[in-house]
């Protein structure tokens, strides 16, 4: 008979948050797998606990996955810890989970913390319908065209951050989505915890003369009106820019305003503008 995956949440700043049947669990398991088995450690040694370690992260979790898996088919019963909160969410226990489910594995979870829900509920902003929108690509493109896919959603949307990469995107949020409230929350259930609500404009403006530091769950305001047709969506790219020369604007002018409007970089514009001229003149 094959043994449980237990996907098990851990504090994410406080250790007094971990349930007492989170620490059962990890009494009673063959093994822990975790992201960082020095983080795990730490605090297994926290509540005098010895157990056997194996690390399961992004970068080895095709082959520690199998693994894990034979393990669990031989009986052996196993926890998946992250770094901190609630596994399996924007973390590599995800593909395990998925893994365990096509190998008739039972998996279940011992609840606890989760970082987007904590921000949320800190936020003031509504929480009775949200999306979760996890990390933002380092893709500029990518990171466009995410933005984009909710620049009309009627939800509260919830997104992590590092903070080196903080000030980038309240940019490309306030180009991409406009002015709207946001709270930004940081050190969760620490002693420096810190909760900014404000709007993207003054957020954009404070963390550009104050160094963002830990870790950033960003908890923005929905759309608020839901744009209509644009007049532009059954206009190729090239119509598109061709309808601003003719309205007047120079052709560098007018790529940058299409580029704007659909949420494309402006090279990506250009070449598409000039791929169609140099095709039309063949």
């Amino acid at each position: 008979m094959s043994g449980t995956l237990y996907l098990c949440a851990t504090p994410i700043g406080n250790l007094g948050d971990i349930s007492a049947r989170c620490l059962e669990v990890f009494n009673e398991v063959d093994v822990i797998a975790c992201e960082d088995t020095r983080r795990t450690l730490q605090l297994l040694n926290h509540f005098g606990i010895k157990k056997q370690l194996t690390s399961y992260h992004e970068h080895n979790k095709a082959e520690k996955g199998a693994v894990i898996v034979n393990m669990l088919k031989d009986g052996k019963n196993a926890a998946l810890v992250s770094d901190a909160g609630t596994p399996a969410i924007s973390d590599p226990g995800e593909d395990l989970v998925r893994l365990c489910i096509e190998n008739d594995i039972t998996v279940t979870s011992v609840p606890g913390c989760v970082a987007a829900v904590n921000a949320l509920i800190l936020s003031g902003l509504p929480t009775c319908r949200f999306s979760f929108e996890g990390f933002l690509s380092v893709n500029k493109r990518h990171r466009f065209e995410h933005l984009e896919s909710v620049k009309n959603d009627t939800h509260t949307l919830i997104f992590y951050e590092a903070p080196h990469k903080l000030q980038r995107t309240l940019s490309d949020m306030l180009e991409i989505l406009g002015n709207r409230r946001i709270a930004l929350v940081r050190e969760l259930t620490k002693i420096h915890e810190e909760v900014v609500r404000t709007d993207l404009e003054k957020a954009q403006s404070l963390y550009a003369e104050n160094s963002p530091k830990g870790e950033f769950v960003i908890v923005l305001e929905g759309a608020t009106e839901v744009e209509t047709e644009n007049f532009w969506d059954n206009l190729s790219v090239s119509e598109h820019i061709d309808f601003y020369i003719n309205e007047g604007l120079k052709k560098t002018e007018a790529i940058k305003k299409v580029a704007k409007e659909r949420g494309l970089l402006r090279h990506d514009v250009y070449n598409e503008y000039h791929k169609i001229s140099e095709r039309d003149k063949q």
